[in-house]
């Protein structure tokens, strides 16, 4: 699969890197066709890897992921291009940090809003790049979840999201319920604090 990733940070490059593991074709798309960060993943990739511009990404992308940072995640994609994005399946992984109650609204339901021919899918935001990548890395089963409106889209997320090496997935329903993640940032951050490490994550006990 063709897959784009928008962002060219920690979360971007290792779901970028994990997906060149997996076989696919993946672009790393920044707001520069000259980005040094682009440029330096995508040569070490082979290739498969590849950078390019938001609007490039978009172009080349059958899938889409939403690795920008969250207060800027909409000009982001805007940069990216409506026409670009339509029919896209965007995987919205960001937060909006610190998180702010005033939006009412999510961050996956503004995108959801503002691209409304897309298919936006919240998931992997409720843990750290690394877990993101690497569910293995915790001696235990624990929970993943996902939110968004289309049924057939989230089912494509799920199956890269096992791929991946995820298998407790609990989707929680419509693009709405990604209120409930991204409102779990700050537990999220305080138990950080309090064991000094981020390689930690929750589970669902059924």
């Amino acid at each position: 699969m063709r897959i784009g990733v928008l962002g060219t940070g920690m979360v971007g490059s290792a779901i970028a890197s994990k997906l060149i593991t997996l076989g696919h074709d993946v672009m790393m798309g920044s707001r520069t066709a000259n980005n040094p960060k682009a440029a330096g993943w995508a040569s070490q990739m082979g290739p498969r890897g590849r950078a390019g511009t938001f609007a490039d990404t978009a172009t080349f992308a059958e899938m889409v992921f939403n690795c920008t940072r969250g207060e800027t995640s909409i000009a982001a994609l805007q940069a990216a291009g409506l026409e670009g994005l339509e029919d896209r399946i965007i995987v919205d992984v960001a937060n909006v940090l610190p998180p702010d109650e005033r939006m009412g609204e999510s961050l996956g339901e503004r995108i959801q809003k503002a691209f409304p021919l897309s298919k936006v899918v919240k998931t992997l935001n409720t843990i750290n790049a690394e877990l993101m990548v690497h569910p293995e890395a915790l001696s235990a089963p624990h929970t993943l979840f996902l939110s968004g409106n289309d049924d057939g889209a989230k089912k494509a997320v799920r199956g890269l999201l096992e791929s991946f090496g995820w298998s407790d997935i609990l989707d929680l329903g419509d693009i709405s319920t990604a209120r409930a993640t991204e409102s779990y940032l700050p537990l999220w951050l305080a138990t950080w604090k309090a064991l000094g490490t981020a390689a930690f994550n929750v589970r669902v006990v059924r």
